[in-house]
Order: structure tokens, then C-alpha cells, then sequence
């Protein structure tokens, strides 16, 4: 029989003792529930209670009603604040951002369709039901576990910025010295259509058009709009209406996404978009030259001339996604995999160098000192993201430096235990925003892990008339800076933060992961790592996990985040323990209130149970989506 507490009518400030005194306790940490790190006997204990509990965070009324000393769980085994157990199956599995994307590659993979068949239909799906975070008028990435050819390949699909477009005229219009988030300017080409189509010639079982069919599906009926998608079409079409935004015209956009009112659909409300359902169903029909060299690619070209813009017919046509090959580091014996290109994927693995050179597992899960040297080895590793990452065919990147141990072990004697890092600099070099996420596998042992965007906000805000889907705004992310590698040029590749993310031990397969959102994702991404590696999470709790973000590192454009002082924000998620958040702030950190900025994760792992192959999947709270498997 399991046990109820019940409280009642009591006052907020007579409970926030019992909450402080809670938190000394072991209740709700992974060892406490049974969760076992990799031949350990369970995670460590966080950090004692503060003697002064940080009051709630009321927003009744508001968007978000915040405890941030509450974490709702008491599940009987594993960590108490999981939400829910990772989906198993031996055939295939499935985690997206929307139960119904879910459902259409589960569907494809049941059909005979292979994983990357799955992941095509589902980011199709995706265009449709999420468009706040992703669409044809994005980029994409992959990362595919190839199980003939027994190692990880990476595919890079991201457009250029247009060839009519000079270094002059952006500067010209450009507002404070950057590329602005709307309108024409910070359009590029988009690439996510011809990573689908070239993931599909080598990958494909499943006719192309068959793969559109269900998005074609959900387009055409309609689906009702779950509550996170609802409010951000809310608050970007409200960004969009703004006067002197920007942008060049938004009667499409609004058309398009807002419904009678313009304002968007509210929670429940059913969306439709039958311009996206007939660009489909011609893509589907012609594949990937009906986007970049038919008449979808006339109508974009003349769009941008009547409204102004830059890109053009020859722009599409001329675009190719590229092959290439991810970096990798050991990280405690497992390999963690990453893109290098003009992503920012280098991050993660250069965190994960310096995280190394610490004993994580000695800090304690969730401890002050955990939290205090992940977040440090993320701002050493951004400033060298800031000034080194870029297009490689415009700009040399010193790779094998950046991700080495040795440079790894410099930076990490940086690091004091008791005080901030202040101020961080980048290393010297030796001479010579709005994403989806989806991981799937089929029964083959082919996985994929796929990253899409449009970028910030839904994008650029503009629609191509009759089209249905909205052009990214990528190149807001180009410096302005003379001498900087991310400088803008014609025909070049703006700085990326969409990175899909695969861990792989043994030579094996082992998960296929990503955590959406801007510079979250490489933050994201290690402490998923470091949950799973050091604190011995399964993959859903791993992710379930209170994060931490920290905010206020120089930016790709050659700019410091701009109001965030010297060391920056450290925002801290609900259930992180009271005690570990005034440590932190006696440090030396500013922390900030939860601001739904945590990033959104999802993941497949594979593991061999005996001859069997078995697949878990994981989706969590923080997006409307779901986890299958069969």
C-alpha cells in the first residue's frame, strides 16, 4: 500500500521550513530511488538545506505558476522527479516533440519503412504540428548510427546566404551593429528538404512521396494545437503585428498561422494549413528539385523581389547538403560524438574535455560544486566558440586544438572551486533561439539523430505567397565584425546552434539525443551526459533532471550578451535544492528565476540484451511530445 500525505489550508510561509528541511533528506535523488550508476552502488547525496529557503515564485493568473523549491514526483523506484518510464521495444522507437510526429514514424518503421524513413516523415509532421520550431523554410543536421558500416556519419544541411547580398548593403541595414531577427536581411537558403532527400538516396526504403503522406494527412484535417506549440504562434505572431519590426510584409504570416483573429490558436484549438499540404504534396511528387529548381522555387524568387529581398532561384538551385565527418571525444569511456561544420557541436565536447579533470560523481548530484564546474567549463568553452567557430570553407578552424585533452587540462587549472572564473577569456589558438529535436531506430540497428530549425522565434517572418511555411532567419547569427571567422559573405554558411548529439561505448551504439534550444543545446547536452556517465540517470530521469542555463557568454556575431555583466546569469531550474542555490550565489553567481529557457530533450538508446536488440525512448516534460516504442 503505498502512502498519501495531505496538507491543507496552510499558508505558503508555514510550509517553506518543511520543504528547506526536506531537502536534507535522501528522498528524490537518483541513489535514493534505486537509480545505479555504471557499477556503482548509487548517486551521491545533494547538497543540506539553506537556512534561509528561497520563497516561491508565485504567477497565478500569469503564463507559468512556479515552486522553485518544489519538484512534484514520489514515483515508488527511480529518480521521484522522472515523469514518466523511458517507452522499450524491440523492433523500433520514436521520440519527437509531438505525439502525433511520434505516431507517424512509428507508423512508417511498422510499414518496412528504415529509420531515416521515419525521420523524414516525422520531420514533415514537424513542419506542420510544431511550426514554432521547425519547417521547410529551416535547416537540418543528422547525426545516423550506420550499422554496416559500424560508426556514426554526419550529415550537414545548412543553406547559404544569398549571392546578391553584399557585406555593404547588410551592413547598411543592419540595427546596432547586428543582422536583425526579422525580415529579409537573415533569410539564407533553407536545407532541410535536401537533407531529406539526400539522407533518403543512401538510407531510403520506402518511396519518397509515401513519406509525406501523413503530414499531407494532418495538414489537410487539421490538429488540435497542444499548450506550449499554442503559446509561442501566440507570442510570435504577436512579435510579428509589432510596428517597426522590420519586416517587409506580414499579411502572409498572419494568414497563415494566426486564424480569424491573427493572434493564433489557443490551447485545444484545431490549426490547419492547406498551402503547407500542397507544397507537400509537390515535393512529394518531385522530390527535392521540385523545391530547389521547380516552380515552389519561382514562387520563393518572386516573392523576395516583390517585397525586396535577396534570395533567389539561382541561390536554390545551387544549394547541396553536404557529408561529413563528426568529432569525437571519451568522456569516462564513453564516446560522446558531435558536428563540427559551422555548428557550434564543438562546444559540447569541449565541456565534456574539461568536465574530465573534475570527480562529478565526488561533487554530488546536483550539488553546488557539480553545477558551479559545469557551468564554468561552459563559459570557457563559448568564448571559444565565439571566436573560432564558423563555415570552414571560409574560415580555418583549429578542431584538433580546440577538442584536444591537453588544451582541456589548461583551461580546466582555470577553474577554483569557491569563486568564480571572472573575467573568461578565449584560448589562443597555436598559428598555423527555435529548434525541434527527434531521435528514432529501426529493426536494423539503423538510428538517426536529426536536429531542424528555422531559428529564433518561428524565423524570419515572412511566407512566400501560397506556400504555407515560414523562411528561417539563420543569418541573423553572422558577425558584423571585420576579421571575425562568422564575418558575413555572399554564399556563406552564418554560424549554427542546431547540434543532434550520439554517445556510442564500445564501439556500439548506445543513445541518440539532443536537447533543442540555442545555446542550450551544448549545455544541455552535457548535462545529459554527466547525468547518465557520472550519476548513473536512466535516459528518462536523465532528462527530467532540474537543469541549470547559464546566460552571458560573447556571442558567435563577435558581441558579449549584452546587460549580463561579467560573469553572466546563472538560471536555475525548479527542484534544484535550496542549499545548492545559495552556495552557488556565495560563489559569486547571479542566478536568475526559471524562465522556461531549459531546453526540450529526446532520445533512443540501444542495448543488446544478449543476442536481442532492445530500444528505449525517452520524451520529456518540457515539450509536448511523447516517446514510442514497439
Amino acid at each position: 500500500m503505498q502512502r498519501r500525505t495531505f496538507i491543507a489550508a496552510l499558508p505558503a510561509a508555514a510550509l517553506l521550513p518543511a520543504m528547506a528541511q526536506a531537502q536534507t533528506g535522501t528522498r528524490g535523488t537518483p541513489g535514493a530511488q534505486g537509480a545505479q550508476g555504471p557499477g556503482q552502488g548509487g548517486a551521491p547525496q545533494p547538497a543540506t538545506a539553506a537556512e534561509a529557503p528561497l520563497p516561491p515564485v508565485w504567477e497565478a493568473g500569469q503564463d507559468r505558476f512556479i515552486r522553485p523549491d518544489v519538484h512534484a514526483g514520489d514515483r515508488p523506484v527511480g529518480a521521484s522527479f522522472a515523469s514518466r518510464t523511458a517507452a522499450y521495444g524491440l523492433n523500433g522507437a520514436a521520440g519527437t516533440a509531438h505525439p502525433l510526429a511520434t505516431q507517424a514514424g512509428i507508423d512508417i518503421l511498422k510499414r518496412g519503412g528504415s529509420a531515416v524513413d521515419a525521420a523524414i516523415a516525422i520531420n514533415a509532421c514537424l513542419g506542420f504540428l510544431e511550426p514554432t520550431s521547425s519547417g521547410i523554410g529551416g535547416d537540418a543536421y543528422a547525426m545516423i548510427w550506420d550499422p554496416k558500416l559500424k560508426k556514426v556519419v554526419g550529415l550537414a544541411g545548412s543553406g547559404k546566404s544569398p549571392r546578391g547580398l553584399s557585406l555593404e548593403t547588410v551592413r547598411a541595414r543592419a540595427k546596432n551593429g547586428a543582422l536583425p531577427a526579422l525580415g529579409a536581411l537573415s533569410v539564407s537558403v533553407p536545407g532541410a528538404v535536401d537533407a531529406w532527400w539526400t539522407m533518403h538516396q543512401r538510407y531510403g526504403r520506402l518511396p519518397w512521396a509515401e513519406l509525406f503522406q501523413p503530414a499531407i494527412g494532418h495538414a489537410e484535417a487539421g490538429a488540435p494545437v497542444p499548450d506550449i506549440i499554442a503559446y509561442y504562434i501566440r507570442r510570435s505572431l504577436a512579435a510579428f503585428r509589432r510596428p517597426g519590426n522590420g519586416l517587409e510584409e506580414v499579411a502572409n504570416a498572419l494568414r497563415t498561422y494566426g486564424l480569424a483573429d491573427g493572434k493564433g490558436p489557443a490551447l485545444g484549438q484545431v490549426f490547419r494549413n492547406s498551402d503547407l499540404a500542397r507544397t507537400y504534396r509537390a515535393i512529394a511528387a518531385g522530390g527535392r528539385d521540385a523545391f530547389y529548381q521547380g516552380d515552389l522555387a519561382r514562387t520563393v524568387d518572386r516573392y523576395f523581389k516583390r517585397i525586396g529581398g535577396w534570395l533567389r532561384y539561382e541561390d536554390l538551385a545551387a544549394h547541396r547538403s553536404e557529408w561529413i565527418e563528426p568529432n569525437r571525444t571519451d568522456y569516462r569511456g564513453t564516446t560522446v560524438h558531435a558536428l563540427g561544420a559551422n555548428t557550434q557541436g564543438l562546444a559540447t565536447l569541449q565541456m565534456l574535455n574539461i568536465l574530465e579533470r573534475f570527480d562529478l560523481k565526488g561533487a554530488g548530484f546536483q550539488s553546488a560544486l557539480s553545477i558551479h564546474l559545469q557551468a564554468e567549463a561552459k563559459r570557457l568553452a563559448y568564448e571559444d566558440r565565439a571566436r573560432y567557430y564558423a563555415d570552414p570553407h571560409f574560415a580555418k578552424q583549429p578542431v584538433e586544438w580546440l577538442i584536444s585533452k591537453d588544451y582541456a587540462a589548461e583551461r580546466a587549472k582555470l577553474i577554483r572551486p569557491d569563486r568564480i572564473l571572472t573575467p573568461v577569456y578565449p584560448g589562443q589558438a597555436p598559428s598555423r533561439g527555435d529548434t525541434t529535436y527527434f531521435s528514432c531506430a529501426d529493426k536494423d540497428g539503423l538510428m538517426v539523430s536529426m536536429i531542424q530549425s528555422n531559428f529564433r522565434g518561428m524565423g524570419s517572418g515572412l511566407v512566400a505567397d501560397g506556400l504555407g511555411f515560414m523562411f528561417q532567419d539563420r543569418g541573423q547569427l553572422f558577425s558584423l565584425k571585420d576579421g571575425h571567422p562568422n564575418i558575413y559573405a555572399p554564399g556563406k554558411r552564418p554560424f549554427q546552434t542546431i547540434i543532434p548529439g550520439f554517445a556510442t561505448r564500445g564501439g556500439d551504439p548506445w543513445m541518440s539525443f539532443g536537447v533543442m534550444g540555442g545555446d542550450m543545446q551544448p549545455q544541455g547536452q552535457t548535462q545529459i551526459i554527466v547525468n547518465r556517465v557520472d550519476y548513473g540517470l536512466e535516459i528518462q530521469s536523465a532528462g527530467d533532471s532540474p537543469r541549470w542555463h547559464h546566460e552571458g557568454s560573447s556571442q558567435s556575431m563577435g558581441e558579449d550578451s549584452p546587460g549580463l555583466g561579467a560573469t553572466g546569469l546563472l538560471r536555475l531550474e525548479s527542484g534544484v535544492p535550496l542549499a545548492t542555490r545559495q552556495r552557488l550565489a556565495e560563489i559569486g553567481w547571479t542566478i536568475g528565476d526559471p524562465d522556461g529557457g531549459f531546453g526540450r530533450y529526446e532520445c533512443v538508446e540501444h542495448r543488446m540484451d544478449g543476442p536481442t536488440r532492445v530500444y528505449a525512448a525517452a520524451s520529456e516534460m518540457r515539450a509536448d511530445g511523447c516517446a514510442l516504442a514497439y
